[in-house]
């Protein structure tokens, strides 16, 4: 399959007419919490290469998320100088170098926006800023010759708190980014689901994955978990196996795309026969969508979060895996056997993307409910927020032993659970935008959309 151009999006979204509204709304955002916050002007560096230990190699670069909100760049040592009322400056880095290919100066859909200088070292960038930065709050990691910059304030807490805040309303702009990284996601899942039905291992499918996305491994969000059979129940399954198990039963994928600085995070459960399995992959997708009809503004996140668990309860019943009503299970605490993680999250320009616990952007912190620790999402949803659904029901050997050795034992129908173990578990995830009154499936729609286009 050739590979994927990221360059292409909707004639609807053309990313030049978008990207100058999402500017000025970033500039009048940052400049009101620079005043809120008693600072003058922003300073944003987008990192710096680190080394491995004792080597001279360095660990493949990623952009801090506060700087791709401006640009998306990905190029180590550049910076984003901001004084409200003036145009954004863009310091890149562009050294002479003959050890590595220098990136070339951008010229794209968004830099017109930008009063754009060459660097060739720190040094240079330092002399291009104006000289008394006493005001001035910088953002991101120290390096050698920071203190000599004489920056006002490092990372100020109350500052970054307004910005990460703000950042979970997506702008026309944003969106169009993370419909395009559903686009090229969906890609690699259609690649990877064709690759298991054709007997891949799972560094098979990671690799037809990468080819369809038309990305490295490094440009990636996050490293893809692609798990066979049993790997399916290690929620953060972490390795590519090279041989193909037999028999394969079964494909759990989770991974996306970026472009443009913006993450799709995407997770769908195959199975290579008809039975129980497949059965209860059926049951998990509606239930997931019945989850994904709940999402609209003004609902808050952790009572989706809630009744995941009540629906996971049904389905547990349904499916002969326990032997109790809804309500014991919920109060026994027998669903968190089998989904222990949260429902879902914000997605943007991280995949668990900044600002989900926040009350208000001055202070105070939504809690979790009680009995959940591990929900990435508390707040009341917003039109223009983005979040995954990716709701999941798992045989997880220590936490069925934990089940064995308490009461919630016996509530458990343990052959059954003993049949569908060697499938590992069922994950299926989606990428949201929070509308008015409900919500826009990118994910969904892009699996509509390339469907249709083959």
């Amino acid at each position: 399959m050739p590979a994927f151009d990221a360059a292409p999006v909707s004639r609807a979204e053309p990313l030049a007419a978008l990207f100058g509204p999402h500017l000025a709304g970033l500039c009048q955002r940052t400049a009101t919490a620079l005043e809120a916050c008693g600072h003058a002007a922003l300073l944003v560096h987008s990192g710096s290469l680190l080394p491995v230990f004792q080597d001279d190699r360095t660990y493949p670069f990623e952009a801090n998320a506060p700087f791709k909100v401006w640009s998306p760049l990905d190029v180590p040592d550049c910076f984003i100088h901001f004084e409200p009322g003036r145009r954004p400056r863009l310091l890149f880095h562009s050294p002479t170098d003959y050890w590595y290919k220098v990136a070339a100066l951008p010229q794209d859909y968004w830099t017109a926006h930008f009063e754009i200088v060459s660097c060739p070292d720190l040094a240079a960038a330092r002399a291009a800023l104006p000289r008394d930065l006493a005001h001035t709050a910088y953002l991101g990691e120290d390096f050698a010759d920071l203190a000599n910059w004489g920056v006002g304030a490092r990372n100020p807490a109350r500052l970054m708190r307004h910005l990460d805040f703000h950042r979970a309303l997506k702008s026309p702009y944003e969106l169009a980014c993370l419909r395009t990284a559903n686009r090229m996601g969906v890609r690699g899942h259609q690649a990877a689901e064709r690759v298991f039905n054709a007997g891949g291992s799972e560094f098979d499918i990671a690799l037809a994955f990468l080819a369809a996305c038309g990305q490295r491994e490094q440009e990636l969000p996050y490293n893809p978990i692609v798990a066979l059979n049993e790997n399916a129940a290690v929620l953060h399954y972490q390795m590519l196996e090279r041989q193909r198990p037999e028999p394969s039963r079964s494909l759990l994928i989770d991974a996306g795309a970026e472009f443009g600085g913006y993450a799709s995070d995407i997770t769908r459960t195959y199975t290579a026969e008809a039975g129980d399995f497949a059965a209860l992959i059926g049951r998990m997708d509606a239930l997931q969508q019945a989850l994904c009809a709940q999402v609209r503004a003004g609902v808050d996140w952790r009572e989706v979060h809630l009744q995941a668990h009540r629906l996971v309860a049904q389905v547990l019943r349904e499916a002969d895996l326990i032997g109790c009503g809804v309500e014991e299970a919920l109060a026994s605490g027998v669903t968190q056997v089998f989904l222990p993680h949260g429902i879902g999250h914000l997605l943007g320009l991280e995949v668990h993307d900044a600002g989900g616990f926040m009350r208000a952007p001055d202070g105070g912190d939504i809690e979790r409910p009680e009995g959940h620790p591990y929900l990435r999402l508390t707040r009341t949803l917003e039109a223009g927020f983005v979040v995954t659904m990716e709701p999941g029901l798992y045989f997880i050997e220590p936490l069925l032993a934990a089940a064995r050795a308490d009461g919630r034992g016996r509530l458990i129908h343990w052959p059954r659970v003993e049949a569908l173990r060697p499938f590992g578990g069922i994950r299926i995830e989606d990428d949201l935008a929070v509308t008015v009154t409900g919500c826009e499936n990118l994910t969904r729609g892009a699996f509509l959309s390339e469907s249709a286009a083959r």
